[in-house]
């Protein structure tokens, strides 16, 4: 199939699985790398399934995995930092998605290099899906989206955190705010497929366990398995695009050479190399990337890849609990970050930085960052996405709020059409 066939057969693929209860697509929007496997993962159906809540998830996905040895999709909440530490986290969760969970799916089909494979489930889906007519676009209702903490609130809370800072509670805390709306009536195969026109990135994903979504337009990886080595890309650095190319290579430039951003971004690949060598054969742990630059359609973004040797007599579900949360979205030292974000944020973060992906049959797996993402629950209507930043104390509160919101306006600019 030439690339504009493959486009059509992704949509027409999309729209057969998400009429099944539960299906996972995954795409890379051919933003490929050495890491990524698969340009396209579409799994629907479920043969088997697992809900797990906080306390024995990790070990529940261990035994998930050696029961089946099989293909696996689904998600890890943040909140499974209060099983890998001392925490808790009593906020009000209206979304109410499971802690863990992951299905095998009935059918996978996955596409790499414009070629389409059956990898579960009889060949004759593929036909099925071509003969698909694709659904014209229904008109929703509008979504009244209101922000959790108003403006002053955000701006004093920083405040707070940067005295935690200057007492060195901490060097750098990621601190995240709630925008909403409890009244959505949207259609979330819709919603998605405005994402990510708007915002195609390398980890974006479409989650639906029946009457929960996940819409994600992720650009960054949390943790990926190729055979025996492990590889995680922490994102520390954002600055918007323009449209004028001298100005967007200037921006460009000085994100690059931002001294502020780099210290940023080496304070988490820091902890990474930290929490890799809980997993690591013994002098393993390497930067492979440090500051890379990397442009999306609103961002350039700085990213950095760390890797290691997988120890042999470790299992690879440990190397992700050894992991999570992802420093990106916690802070360093990491466990004081997070009893800071309990603390400091007013919103339960759920599903948001926790982490959607992929397990294969061999153990290989492959996991992002659930930022710049939609959660829904279409029975409560409520529509929920976060959006945060790395708090240090050169940051000025201004900026983060103002970087805040250009981190929500892929999502506010879909939701308001």
């Amino acid at each position: 199939m030439n690339p504009t066939q493959i486009q059509v057969f992704k949509q027409k693929a999309l729209q057969y699985a998400a009429s099944f209860e539960v299906c996972s697509y995954l795409d890379s929007h051919h933003y490929s790398d050495k890491y990524g496997k698969h340009d396209c993962l579409i799994a629907f159906g479920v043969k088997e399934e697992l809900f797990a809540s906080v306390g024995q998830a990790f070990s529940a996905l261990k035994t998930f995995v050696e029961q089946h040895q099989d293909w696996m999709f689904g998600l890890l909440s943040y909140d499974l930092k209060n099983e890998v530490e001392v925490l808790e986290d009593p906020k009000t969760d209206l979304l109410n998605f499971p802690d863990l969970y992951f299905f095998v799916p009935q059918y996978l089909i996955s596409i790499k290099d414009s070629q389409i494979s059956v990898l579960k489930g009889e060949q004759t889906v593929v036909d099925e899906i071509l003969q698909l007519k694709i659904a014209e676009e229904s008109l929703t209702a509008p979504v009244n989206i209101k922000n959790r903490l108003s403006k002053q609130a955000y701006l004093d809370k920083l405040e707070s955190i940067k005295q935690h800072i200057k007492r060195g509670d901490v060097y750098e805390m990621n601190f995240c705010q709630e925008f909403f709306d409890d009244h959505a009536e949207i259609d979330p195969l819709l919603v998605y497929n405005k994402l990510k026109a708007v915002s195609p990135t390398p980890f974006s994903g479409f989650l639906k366990i029946r009457d929960q979504f996940v819409l994600s337009a992720t650009p960054e990886r949390f943790l990926a398995k190729n055979g025996r080595q492990l590889t995680s890309q922490p994102i520390k650095g954002t600055a918007k695009r323009s449209e004028n190319p001298t100005e967007d290579h200037q921006i460009k430039t000085a994100l690059r050479n931002s001294e502020k951003e780099q210290a940023e971004n080496v304070m988490i690949v820091d902890l990474v190399r930290n929490d890799l060598t809980k997993s690591a054969v013994k002098g393993t742990v390497k930067v492979d990337e440090l500051f890379g630059i990397y442009s999306f359609p609103q961002v350039h973004q700085m990213i950095s890849s760390i890797s290691c040797e997988l120890s042999s007599n470790l299992h690879f579900v440990d190397a992700i609990k050894n992991t999570f949360p992802m420093g990106s979205m916690t802070g360093a030292p990491k466990l004081r970050a997070m009893q800071l974000i309990d603390q400091y944020e007013v919103s339960k973060r759920g599903v948001y930085s926790g982490s959607i992906g992929y397990i294969s049959p061999n153990g290989d797996f492959d996991f992002s960052v659930v930022i710049r993402s939609i959660l829904y629950n279409a029975t409560n209507k409520y529509l929920s996405f976060q959006v945060g930043g790395a708090i240090t104390y050169q940051s000025e509160s201004e900026k983060e709020y103002e970087e805040c919101l250009l981190k929500a306006s892929a999502i506010m600019s879909i939701l308001k059409n």
